[in-house]
């Protein structure tokens, strides 16, 4: 697939006047969760939600970062997401969740992100 980097606007989901701009972060659909630098997460007052939540890495060491809440926008798209606070060392990554949150799927050839189309949904009867 190869990789690619985006820029993203994170916001503080209580007040949305607290923002930053994250100038490159690394499209990750093998990550489940958005990976922002700890400073940004606090300079912005986003609250540790979850702590302690366990993850491997791709070589197999555990690691344990805190989780909270964000408003992640990509151009036009947007979600609220959970989002790990990166610590130094870590990637900053766009996860899958939160690409499915904006229903955007990667164009590999291009190596950018494009609307998924219509969302599913089931009828019924």
């Amino acid at each position: 697939m190869g990789t690619f980097y985006i820029r993203c606007r994170i916001e503080n989901s209580v007040d949305r006047a607290k923002s930053a701009v994250i100038p490159k972060l690394l499209v990750d659909t093998g990550s489940e969760y958005t990976w922002v630098p700890e400073p940004i997460l606090e300079k912005l007052a986003i609250k540790r939600e979850k702590k302690d939540l366990e993850f491997v890495m791709a070589n197999g060491q555990r690691i344990t970062r805190s989780v909270g809440f964000a408003i992640i926008r990509v151009g036009k798209s947007f979600t609220i997401d959970e989002v790990v606070f990166a610590e130094a060392g870590d990637l900053s990554l766009l996860g899958a969740r939160t690409l499915e949150g904006m229903n955007l799927i990667v164009d590999s050839r291009l190596k950018k992100l494009v609307a998924a189309g219509p969302l599913p949904v089931a009828l019924s009867k």
